[in-house]
């Protein structure tokens, strides 16, 4: 089993290949590599993501089948059924990192922020229950930086991956004691659509990098 540090250092690595754009034949996919996950999977990483379509976890990391265990929703919300599977792949497969990953100009960090400029404005209940989530953790920085909506955007998009990441560090007791004493971590992470870069910021151990 990996440790936290250990899965970071592979995953800063796979990205850094993602962006160089080296050749990535038969590493996301091969029929031995098949064959060997049939029975048992050790994934890495956990990755709690963004659901849009240009920010695929395992093409971004680098990685390939059984590396990763995903899970994707809008906006990279925390909800139960996100923390009872962060739950489940860290205690099943021993899995000691999880990455928060948020991406640049996301459309659920904007939607929320619409919904605040215009709360009149319908949506469906599906979508509000999205946006109520990331509400809390932008509100303030709507007021301060709302005559500057890129700027906002920015801060937005960074302050949203926090929340979702302090929620799973503070959110369940199982996580809470892995963190404790389990080697447990917990990260948040912003990919670039414009360059692909991966940038770690939220959670890293204090003498680690940035």
């Amino acid at each position: 089993m990996l440790t936290a540090s250990e899965a970071l250092a592979r995953l800063r690595d796979g990205n850094q290949r993602f962006v160089a754009d080296l050749d990535r034949e038969g590493q996301l996919t091969s029929d031995t590599c098949r064959g060997e996950l049939v029975a048992e999977q050790a994934p890495i990483a956990i990755v709690l993501g963004c659901s849009d379509a240009r920010v695929p976890a395992e093409i971004v990391f680098g990685q390939g089948l059984g590396d990763l265990f995903v899970i994707r929703v809008a906006g990279n919300i925390v909800a139960p059924s996100q923390i009872g599977s962060v739950e489940y792949a860290a205690q099943r497969f021993g899995t000691r990192l999880v990455v928060v990953l948020g991406h640049s100009s996301c459309g659920a960090v904007m939607a929320t922020l619409e919904s605040l400029d215009h709360p009149e404005a319908s949506q469906s209940p599906n979508l509000r229950s999205i946006v109520d989530r990331i509400r809390p953790a932008i509100e303030t920085l709507h007021e301060v930086l709302g005559d500057d909506p890129e700027r906002l955007l920015r801060h937005a998009v960074r302050a949203n991956i926090r929340a979702s990441a302090g929620q799973l560090r503070q959110g369940s007791r199982i996580l809470e004691q892995l963190i404790a004493v389990g080697g447990l971590m917990v990260v948040g992470a912003e990919y670039s659509l414009e360059t692909g870069v991966v940038e770690f910021f939220d959670g890293l151990p204090k003498d680690g990098p940035g």
